[in-house]
Parts: C-alpha cells; structure tokens; sequence
C-alpha cells in the first residue's frame, strides 16, 4: 500500500478556492497569511472573493493555486501522518510538490511563481501564442502532426495529460495547422484553450533567463519529487533548479509520470488543492490507481475516513 500526493495546475482555479479550509483550520490560515505577507498584498482575498478575471491572469492564477494546493497538503499532513512514496505536481504544480516535500519555503515558492507566472505572460505578445486541446488521438500521433504543421514555425506537444488528450502549444496559425491535420486524422475534438500564453514550449524560451535569475537554491526533497520534464523521481535538491527551468520550454508528462509512480508501487493518490482535473486524468492513465481528493473540509472528511479504513 503506497500513496502518492498530486498538485494541480493552472485551469483548476475557481473563486472561493481555499475559504473553507481557512475559516476551518487555523493551520490552512496560517498559509496563506504567510503567502499574503510574501506577496505583500491580498492573495488570499483573490482566492475567496474574486473577482475572476484578476484571478484567471497568469501571474495571479499561479501564486493563488499554489497557496491553497500548499494550505490543503499542510491541513491533511497534519491528519494523516504517513509520509507519501512520492510527490508529484502538473506544471505549475511542481512547485507546490516541492514545498510539500520541503526543497523549498512556501514564501520563496509563492515569490517564484509570481515572477514565473509574470514572465509567461510577457514573454509571448498577446495574439502570438495559441494553445489547443486535442481529444482523442494517441499522443505520438499528435507529435508526428505537430512536427507536420510547423513549417518553420512553433507548435508542439506542451502536456501529455492522458492516452487520449494531448495539449499542443506554438505560434497561432501553426496550432491552427495543426489542428486542421489533426482532425483530418481523426482527432475526436481540437479545442482552443482560453490561455494568455503558449506554455510549454519554444516560444517561452525568454522566461528562462528571468526565471533563473530569481530561483534560489534548493534543499533535497524529503520525498522524491517526480518531475514533468524526466517523468522520473528526483531527490536531489542540486538537480532541481535545471529541472524547474527545463520545465518552462518542455513538455509535461504527465502520462508517463503517472506510470513511473504505479510502476514503482503506488496505489493510492491524493490530490490536493482546488478542483480534481488530477484524478480525472489520472483515472484514464491507470485502472488500479484508488482516487482522493482534498479541497475543503469535506472532501478532507471523505479522504481521511477512506483511508482511515485502509490504514486500519
């Protein structure tokens, strides 16, 4: 029996993300206090009150997920003492994993996806990126199209989600490209994602420079963290850095992730932070893999009794 806990990334922001675990734990308030204090300004009164379109801009969409994501792990740690095999987080998400598994302070994760969410949305004019969801397709599939539809200019695979959805990101007339030859081929749906940038790939190279300039160092990992780029566990807190910058221009994936964990025994997961698009995902990679998820003392309930039972 071996348990893995999963954060989730930009898409699973909601208004109101957060309040309940708030109100409810001191220890969740405590988070985001310290990310409000980090920020110097009212991240937490975004989480609960919106309004929307603030929280949906990138810069403000990153630091607020992770906070809540961070608020949710420190509420269910405290309650379930075992200490998962692995961490893992989806983009964005493998900063939130990191802080979980102690590499770094939740003030400098917090600081850092300000600046990562704030150099992915100047790095790309707006109207120049596009990113597009392809429904239906193998994922290798898709890569052969995308490399098809380029004609010297951007578009490839940005996140291996799941055997059937594949996210693809470039320049806008190459994901339209691609997306054409995609459906041509079979594609079951080709939706254009409401983003403010291309995540994920080449063009998001002029992130790297900056990012790296406000990375600090990074301590090991107390539980190894599987990350997006090598889809493989990682424990040393030298190796980080790189990966989290690999991470800007490379793809997520997550499939493979997924698989390394359950390949190395992993049987249950947790998904901490707003919304479940993790254990969605996750149920279509892996049929054996028992689901959890912890957003708000509800759903901590449901978890903690679940595998209360299993924990005997």
């Amino acid at each position: 029996m071996s348990i893995a806990f999963l954060f989730p990334g930009q898409g699973s922001q909601s208004v109101g993300m957060g309040k309940a675990l708030a109100d409810t734990f001191p220890e969740a308030r405590a988070v985001f206090d310290a990310a409000d204090d980090a920020l110097n300004e009212k991240l937490s009164t975004l989480c609960f009150e919106g309004p929307d379109e603030a929280l949906k801009l990138t810069a403000n969409t990153q630091p607020a997920i992770l906070t809540v994501s961070v608020a949710a792990h420190v509420v269910f740690s405290k309650r379930f003492p075992t200490a998962p095999a692995f961490v893992a987080g989806h983009s964005l998400g493998e900063y939130s994993a990191l802080v979980a598994a102690q590499a770094m302070s939740l003030t400098d994760a917090v600081r850092a996806v300000r600046s990562r969410g704030t150099f992915m949305q100047d790095a790309v004019p707006a109207g120049v990126g596009a990113m597009s969801a392809v429904l239906g397709l193998p994922p290798e599939k898709v890569a052969e199209l995308c490399a098809q539809a380029a004609q010297g200019e951007v578009v490839s695979c940005a996140n291996f989600n799941d055997p059937s959805q594949t996210v693809i990101a470039g320049n806008v007339k190459a994901v339209e490209r691609a997306g054409e030859l995609l459906k041509a081929a079979g594609a079951k749906r080709v939706l254009p994602l409401p983003v403010s940038a291309p995540f994920h790939c080449a063009l998001m190279q002029p992130v790297v420079p900056r990012l790296e300039a406000v990375l600090g160092q990074f301590k090991d990992p107390v539980v190894p963290v599987v990350s997006n780029v090598e889809a493989a566990p990682n424990s040393e807190g030298a190796r980080i850095k790189a990966l989290l910058l690999a991470q800007v221009t490379g793809s997520v994936r997550w499939i493979e992730s997924v698989q390394a964990m359950e390949k190395a025994g992993v049987t249950q997961v947790v998904e901490l932070g707003p919304g479940k698009v993790l254990c969605g995902l996750v149920k279509r990679i892996s049929k054996s893999i028992e689901l959890f998820n912890v957003e708000d003392p509800a759903s901590l309930e449901k978890t903690l009794t679940a595998l209360g039972a299993h924990h005997g």
